[in-house]
């Protein structure tokens, strides 16, 4: 193999390795069960996922769609700006904010009718003013999805509604998405309100509308949720809740007991588990090989959501690239990582860096990666 082929091969190793992943799901799902025939809860911190239940079967998803419509417009930028409801957002089948045609609206208030509301006309009107046309959108529809991950899903309107066959999504690629925009505070805002008034220069009166999910109205920890309804695909519902420091979100597809089965789940994950914080932020301490001692740093800190056992099982394996300690490690680029189990079970993992050194211009780029391999150093933590 030459040396060009052997250094591209190694950079891509590294850029594998590099990339945060989650390998552990709960194995305790006996303890509850769920009427969906979908289901997920996941810990929005971590990503973990602490049930699950057909996670990856690709299905129709209904209006909980309009979750990437309603990120993609606060993202865009344009939240302020007005829109001109076409003909052909006017008049969208299913629910509807009963939008005028040729009339003006700001884009903010389209998206609170379309989280509170479910407009179907209000994501026409968003997807032509954000992405210049559905078709436009949708790409960005999916172009994001690509983005965060979301591999089993394909968008094909802004809506949910059942028009086209290749509309899609599974109850993990939809947790990911929802814990991608809580990240988001005007996100978090619209997903919480109860009740929003947007201004009607067409009458007397303003819009005023009423957020279609139940929780936010009897669940004291809900923060936030997104209903959705067809004949195809059923009762399909996103909500997020938040008790003490453990922030989850429970997606369910085909769920005709949905909002008993999400209260269920909440309740389960908050009395199960607890946030352990694993790693702190910042410099890694006891590590006694000089090449590495008092230069390996964390650029966040890894707190997890642990069962009781698991915590008192809990071991912490650090595994490093060696290096040629007279070059210069690339600045962005992992050092390694701290593995994290319990018992025999991976849970995640954690990417290390390392304090810059003077480069040593003998040896060169191509001195260091032709050195590059992994080796473990030993336990750290308990």
């Amino acid at each position: 193999m030459s040396k060009k082929v052997l250094l591209i091969v190694l950079i891509m190793l590294l850029v594998i390795s590099s990339t945060p992943i989650e390998v552990s799901a709960n194995k305790g799902n006996k303890n509850i069960s769920v009427s969906g025939r979908a289901a997920i809860l996941m810990d929005q911190t971590s990503g973990r996922v602490l049930f699950s239940k057909n996670i990856h079967k690709q299905m129709r998803i209904a209006s909980i769609t309009k979750v990437m419509t309603a990120i993609l417009a606060i993202e865009s930028g344009k939240m302020d700006e007005m829109v001109k409801v076409s003909d052909n957002a006017y008049g969208t089948e299913g629910s509807s904010l009963y939008l005028k045609k040729g009339e003006k609206i700001k884009l903010k208030d389209l998206v609170y009718g379309l989280m509170l509301k479910s407009g179907n006309d209000a994501a026409v009107a968003i997807a032509e003013k954000v992405g210049g046309s559905v078709q436009g959108f949708v790409h960005l529809m999916n172009k994001k999805a690509r983005e965060l991950g979301m591999f089993d899903s394909h968008f094909a309107n802004p809506n949910g509604l059942d028009t086209q066959e290749d509309h899609y999504s599974t109850a993990y690629d939809m947790a990911i998405l929802t814990k991608y925009a809580m990240s988001n505070k005007t996100f978090r805002r619209i997903f919480k309100t109860k009740h929003y008034k947007a201004p009607n220069p067409n009458d007397k009166w303003d819009r005023s509308w009423k957020n279609k999910n139940k929780l936010l109205f009897n669940y004291d920890y809900s923060t936030g949720g997104k209903t959705g309804y067809t004949k195809r695909a059923g009762r399909t519902l996103i909500s997020t809740a938040t008790k003490d420091d453990m922030d989850l979100v429970v997606v369910t597809l085909d769920d005709g007991n949905d909002w008993e089965d999400h209260r269920n789940l909440f309740n389960w994950g908050f009395k199960t588990y607890d946030m352990v914080t694993i790693v702190e932020k910042g410099k890694i301490s006891g590590i006694e090989k000089q090449a590495y001692k008092d230069r390996l740093y964390t650029h966040r800190s890894l707190v997890y959501p642990l069962t009781d056992k698991e915590n008192e099982n809990l071991s912490t394996h650090l595994k490093l690239y060696k290096f040629d300690e007279a070059s210069k490690w690339p600045e962005h680029e992992p050092i390694g990582y701290l593995n994290v189990e319990s018992g025999d079970e991976a849970l995640t993992r954690m990417p290390l860096f390392m304090e810059q050194v003077e480069q040593d211009e003998s040896g060169g780029f191509w001195s260091l990666f032709k050195k590059l391999f992994t080796s473990s150093l030993g336990w750290i933590g308990s």
